[in-house]
């Protein structure tokens, strides 16, 4: 089963590394404050997690630099799961206003990027 997961996520990441979207071109200006809001975002995630992949692209074509986490290693995985309250991936750590939440599901952390910053 291993293998078989090995194989697929390997096909994910070259499918991904093929097809991947144009970043989203934005005045030099625009671009500063977008990239100052998303200092306080973080993307937990595991690198050939399909999900992953979907919010990693959607992060793409908005051109917002976050932050990504891998969750599979001690310190993060431990972090996600004593603050975010599962180990589940993609999970979007969002900071304001000295409050932390955790987003989990990639259609949601999705539609939040495209509210907040689209």
């Amino acid at each position: 089963m291993f293998i078989i997961r090995w194989i697929l996520g390997r096909i994910i990441l070259l499918l991904n590394f093929v097809f991947t979207p144009k970043k989203r071109k934005r005045p030099q200006a625009e671009q500063q404050q977008i990239d100052a809001q998303t200092q306080s975002l973080a993307l937990y995630q595991y690198n050939a997690c399909p999900f992953c992949v979907k919010v990693r692209r959607a992060m793409r074509r908005q051109g917002l630099n976050i932050q990504t986490v891998d969750a599979k290693q001690s310190p993060h995985k431990d972090e996600l799961i004593a603050q975010g309250g599962k180990q589940q991936v993609p999970c979007l750590r969002i900071e304001e206003n000295g409050q932390v939440h955790w987003l989990y599901e990639s259609k949601e952390i999705i539609n939040y990027l495209d509210q907040r910053f689209a």
